[in-house]
């Protein structure tokens, strides 16, 4: 089972675990508005001919349709689904926490009710929050969220935390850090960007544009994910899924330009509340359990 299995991550994973042609893959998605439901609709319409693919439309925190909806026995659950973002999280906190708490927390009621041993959830580098100790590693356990939306993600790895201890279900967080590529969503900043320079647009920058982030091509993501379902040596860890390197927002946009062989019109614009200044992930502790080792750099992403 794949929740929010329409969107950017959840969409190339189902591409990807098909195949494999080993899986039988429920996807889970209501199709949540935050952005145009109709791009996550053609994310998964290749595969809706596929009989190893089941759609389900289904709201997580709904725990009652939850366990009406999903009447097969599965091996395990990767839990994508979430209210993204970390601006509008400050906008609307009760909705973040209703859908990335209460909605983990019925997942995690169904793998126990259903004895599913097996829970692969996607956390984020957001958790981190503030912190000067880079590159971040999964052994800090000082964490500064400073957006309901990491404090939301937070809670996740915790509940996962009660649920192993309390049950016996293997819970693996993956912090995964500025995903990008095909299918990204159109919040994002790779994404406008690229639509903005096509279409002779302005592109607002927020603060002077050295904040520094570590951009990860999703096929790395998903190989991480893939070695997740398979990892079984203990019962809970936290992992980084990143790439071990960090951009400033100028070089990322140099960088897209030069992709595009195309210059930028740029609009500065003030900081905004709950942006962190930087991410930069320590991966030794994915590379040590997961085998994990990112292929993707940047430019190579921007041109996929």
């Amino acid at each position: 089972m794949i929740t929010g299995g329409a969107g950017f991550i959840g969409s190339n994973l189902i591409d990807f675990l098909l195949k494999e042609g080993d899986w039988c893959v429920t996807c889970i998605d209501n199709f949540d508005n935050f952005y145009d439901p109709e791009i996550k609709r053609s994310n998964i319409k290749n595969n809706s001919n596929n009989s190893n693919f089941k759609f389900i439309e289904c709201d997580i925190s709904d725990s009652k349709k939850l366990f009406e909806s999903l009447t097969d026995n599965y091996d395990l659950i990767i839990h994508l689904a979430a209210k993204a973002g970390v601006r509008p999280s400050i906008l609307n906190p009760l909705e973040y926490e209703r859908v990335n708490v209460k909605g983990t927390l019925n997942l995690l009621e169904f793998a126990r009710q259903k004895k599913i041993k097996q829970f692969v959830f996607a956390s984020s580098s957001s958790v981190y929050g503030v912190n000067s100790n880079v590159p971040w590693s999964e052994k800090d356990l000082a964490l500064f969220p400073i957006s309901p939306y990491a404090a939301t993600k937070i809670s996740g790895e915790l509940l996962g935390y009660t649920y192993s201890k309390l049950y016996g279900i293997r819970f693996i967080a993956l912090r995964l850090f500025t995903v990008f590529g095909p299918r990204q969503r159109p919040d994002l900043a790779i994404h406008k960007f690229v639509k903005s320079i096509i279409n002779n647009q302005s592109i607002t920058l927020y603060g002077d544009g050295n904040t520094r982030r570590d951009y990860t091509y999703v096929d790395d993501v998903i190989s991480g994910i893939r070695s997740a379902v398979d990892y079984s040596k203990t019962l809970y860890e936290i992992i980084n899924i990143g790439n071990n390197k960090t951009v400033t927002l100028l070089e990322l946009l140099v960088a897209i330009e030069q992709v595009l062989d195309k210059k930028a019109l740029i609009e500065y614009m003030p900081e905004q509340s709950g942006d962190v200044p930087l991410t930069y992930a320590n991966i030794e502790k994915a590379k040590l359990l997961l085998n994990y080792c990112p292929q993707t750099d940047l430019k190579t992403g921007l041109e996929k």
